[in-house]
């Protein structure tokens, strides 16, 4: 491929999908600054194997790297723990249903396949091939983390698509 060309291809498809892979990555890790580094260096992965990327299936396999490179990213970086110390204010309380804390209560694959499943409208065969795990397994964490999110926000509707 020349890289012209290569060039040309990959800056077209950075701008018509890093915003969409941005937002995937913010669901997963909850930042939007540590998703956006993260989009980044996926996108960085990608340039470089741009050229064995087949071009029917670039966007699954940049959806592929940017959410393993946010649970590569949550495993290395694991959440502070609690402290006995209480701050010296209490934190407001929020007016409506805090669904950054529900999604903050779910494993971090599970996020991932509540991120992939309902914000980026994938079916469970492609959820499951991007996260390398069975139908079953994406149905099964489906479940679990609707389950979760329904028990943190009963106010919402949550409703299991198959």
């Amino acid at each position: 491929m020349r890289r012209d060309r290569r060039e040309r291809e990959f800056t077209e498809f950075y701008a018509g999908t890093a915003t969409a892979l941005r937002r995937t990555a913010y669901v997963v890790v909850r930042d939007w600054h540590v998703a956006e580094d993260l989009t980044q260096q996926a996108f960085a992965k990608l340039y470089v194997a741009w050229p064995r990327v087949r071009e029917e299936t670039r966007l699954a396999y940049a959806r592929r790297v940017v959410v393993n490179e946010c649970l590569s990213h949550l495993r290395r970086h694991r959440p502070e723990t609690p402290t006995e110390d209480l701050p010296d204010r209490a934190a407001p309380v929020p007016d409506g249903p805090d669904l950054g804390a529900a999604l903050a209560a779910l494993p971090d694959r599970q996020r991932a396949v509540v991120a992939l499943r309902f914000l980026d409208d994938l079916p469970v065969a492609e959820v499951g091939r991007l996260l390398g795990i069975s139908d079953g397994t994406v149905k099964s964490q489906t479940a679990r983390a609707l389950a979760t999110l329904r028990e943190r926000l009963p106010e919402l509707d949550l409703q299991e698509t198959r």
